[in-house]
């Protein structure tokens, strides 16, 4: 599985790849069962996830405790709550995988180690956060613009192996839609 990560980040490297060893070896691998909670709403994130096989949920819950997912991250991604991460307050968002899954873990002090020490990780780790953040308002842009049906047709064209991997409930979370809207929106396409 290790392999899945080195080509994540070769990737993005190029051929900088002094001390990709080091920083390889700097993961934990995990194994997670369906449903595990990786991080709950008040703890402290510890950890920020490579996803090498799985996918994983971020989601808050609302005073009424109904779920909204914030997002879905499958293989290939990095997962965490970056600002309990960074400042180690506490956490905002829950972190559950929703398929058994292979993960990489890192904890705050090693890699905090590695952006001192390895400016390669630095630069990855740049790459990473821009990407999400992008993702994250074009997600928000996007679906606040657009009907419950359109949000539907938008997961089928850009997202749709998770319209097969997901429960019609997670999908419904994800795309700010009400379960039984989500179910009869669907089957009228």
């Amino acid at each position: 599985m290790i392999e899945v990560l080195y080509n994540h980040i070769t990737s993005r490297l190029g051929n900088d790849l002094d001390n990709l060893d080091k920083v390889l070896s700097s993961f934990k691998h995990i194994t997670t069962k369906r449903n595990e909670q990786l991080l709950r709403q008040g703890d402290t994130c510890k950890y920020v996830y490579f996803i090498a096989k799985g996918c994983l949920q971020v989601y808050v819950f609302d005073k009424e405790f109904n779920e909204t997912t914030r997002d879905i991250i499958v293989e290939d991604n990095w997962c965490s709550e970056l600002l309990s991460f960074g400042s180690g307050n506490p956490a905002t968002e829950n972190i559950r995988a929703v398929e058994s899954s292979e993960l990489f873990a890192i904890d705050r002090q090693t890699f905090q180690t590695l952006m001192e020490t390895i400016p390669q990780f630095d630069k990855v780790y740049k790459q990473i956060l821009e990407a999400s953040y992008a993702n994250s308002v074009y997600r928000i842009n996007t679906f606040v613009s657009l009907t419950a049906i359109e949000r539907i047709k938008w997961l089928m064209e850009y997202r749709p192996l998770l319209m097969t991997r997901l429960s019609s409930k997670l999908i419904a979370s994800y795309l700010g839609i009400n379960k039984d809207v989500f179910s009869r929106l669907k089957a009228q396409l």
